[in-house]
Order: structure tokens, then sequence, then C-alpha cells
């Protein structure tokens, strides 16, 4: 039973390491497993048999490669790996639908395998994934429709697809033809970011209002993406700009009459300085001026415009609407 156990110890272990690297030679393992050379051969063809696809590789000193195989074979993870997967797990697990779902029944199946003292960490790092609400149900995204965006990503395929601008028109889709870049998650949306060949540019795509067309088209070569960083380019994007900068296109600066720790907890990814007891500076973004000027009246207080002049022109066309909204007659 002892000698049971020992091999069983040293598979873990030669499983473990060829996990954290590509390739390892004989002579390698042989050292950081304090065995002989031979004894790694035996171990390989154990892990074979076991379902753990490990090739050889070709070379002067030869060596071994966990390669990925036609089935799932059990896996091996650390105590930090296994904690972050649960985590990671529960967090999918509190969206919606198919995604979520198989989420919630991948961390049962790791929760029934981990060890008493992993649960008891995970118990511990629990956590509750608020989304924000909104209006309607939650776009809900075929897992089928993502596995065959990412397949014409990888493969360079361009992709024909009909897109329903609204859902509530989901009779009256228009067809696409695109050369696709990335998938992007984007507050609780999955968004396809791909070049539009009939409208020469770039564009992103909701995907759950995407409904892809069979074949694919011919293979193409990548654009560049302005400014290389797929993060930087979509969050600008989704600001109203370029996609050349992540700053928003309109930012102004304003003194409210509210102390500074009362604007913070209302200021989302606005800066705020304080300036006394009852008064704070605030620098805020957002896609128009009328927009940026519309957020700052949430605060409920005084403002003084700093500047620029197009915020203070943007109060004052909303001033005049609000004043001629005292004025009309309601509709019955």
């Amino acid at each position: 039973m002892a000698d049971v156990q020992k091999t069983s110890s040293r598979l873990l272990a030669l499983l473990s390491l060829l996990q954290t690297r590509r390739d390892w030679s004989g002579e390698e393992l042989a050292v950081r497993l304090d065995i002989t050379v031979r004894t790694v051969r035996r171990d390989i063809d154990r892990l074979r048999e076991l379902g753990y696809p490990v090739t050889a590789v070709k070379g002067p000193a030869g060596g071994y490669r966990l390669d990925a195989g036609g089935q799932l074979p059990p896996l091996l993870f650390d105590d930090d790996q296994a904690v972050a997967l649960a985590l990671a797990l529960q967090s999918a697990a509190g969206g919606t639908g198919t995604l979520a779902e198989g989420a919630a029944r991948a961390l049962t199946v790791i929760r029934q395998v981990m060890p008493a003292r992993l649960r008891h960490r995970m118990d511990l790092l629990r956590v509750t994934t608020v989304h924000p609400p909104e209006t309607g149900d939650a776009p809900q995204v075929d897992t089928r429709v993502l596995t065959d965006l990412s397949t014409a990503i990888h493969a360079r395929d361009e992709l024909r697809f009909d897109y329903a601008q609204d859902r509530k028109a989901p009779n009256a889709p228009q067809r696409r033809r695109v050369h696709p870049h990335h998938l992007v998650a984007w507050h609780r949306r999955w968004y396809l970011l791909a070049w539009d060949l009939d409208r020469d540019d770039w564009r992103t795509f909701r995907v759950d209002r995407i409904h892809p067309r069979t074949p694919t088209g011919p293979r193409f070569t990548p654009r560049e993406l302005p400014g290389g960083d797929v993060t930087a380019f979509v969050t600008s994007r989704f600001r109203g700009s370029d996609g050349t900068t992540t700053d928003w296109p309109c930012r102004g600066e304003v003194i409210l009459d509210l102390p500074a720790t009362t604007a913070a907890r209302f200021a989302q990814d606005a800066v705020v300085e304080e300036l006394g007891p009852d008064r704070c500076r605030l620098t805020l973004g957002s896609w128009s001026w009328t927009g940026l000027a519309a957020a700052l009246g949430r605060f409920d207080a005084d403002i003084h415009v700093i500047g620029p002049p197009e915020l203070h022109d943007a109060f004052a066309r909303l001033a005049t609407r609000y004043t001629n909204a005292t004025h009309t007659t309601p509709v019955p």
C-alpha cells in the first residue's frame, strides 16, 4: 500500500510539472522528482494509460509534452488555482442564460471533489455577483453562436450573419459581412468586434442579435486595430469616441455645494476633490455635453461651472428646456 501511495503521489507531482511548462526533458523531470530517467518513462506510460496525452518531443535530448486530447482527462490544480477557479465560476453562475447554467454545473462538480480545507477557503471567500437592473429581460446568448463566432475569428474566415438592430423588431434583420476580430464582454452583454465590409469601418455587434449564416466566407488577412489594444478601443467606442482614446469625448469641471464624501457615492468614474466641508470639485466625462450637464444635475446641489464653455452652454440649453417643460400642457 505504501508503494502504491508513493507512486500515486509521484504521478501527481509529474503531472503538475508537465502542466507548468510546454516541454520537459527526461533528465529535468528526473532531477525535479528525484527519480531515475527510467522511472520517468514508466510514469509517463502510466499517465498515458490514465488518459493524459503526453507526447514525446524529438530532439537531441528528447523530452515530453502534455498536449490537448480528444477527451478531457482528470485535471490537477494547486490550492490557489482551485479556489480561483471556483470563485470565477461563482461570478459567472450569477448571470443568466446557458453560460451561467454551465458555470453553476461546473461549480457543483468542483465543490464535490474539493478537499475539505479548500471548500472552507472557498466558503470564506464566497461572493455574490450583483448585476445592475436592466429594462426587460437580460439578453440570452446561445453558446453555439459564441462558439461559431470564436471559430471564425481564429480561422480568419469572413463572417456573414443576419443582425437585428432591435430585439423588438426581430423580423427586420440586416444582412452583414464582416471580418471578425474579437469577442468582448461589456456590462453583462457579449459583443463581436469586427471590420464591417459594407461600411468600411470597425463596428461592434451584440451577440444576442446575431444569427450566423453558413457557410462562412473566404479567408482574410486581419487588419490592425487602431491603437492595438482591444480593451482601450472598445471602451473608447462605447464612450462615443473614435477608438483611439479611452477618454470621454466631452469632459467638464464643476464645483458642487456638496461634501466630497456625499458626491463620491454617486460619482462613478468622476474625479472628486474636497474643497471644504461643504464644497468639492468634480471632473466628469460623457458622450455629449448635454448628457454631461444632465448627469451633473443628479447631484441635487448648486453647481458652479468651471469649464469648458461648451458645458456652460449645455446647462443653458437644459435650463431652457426644463423651463419650457413646466409650461407644457399635459397630454391627456
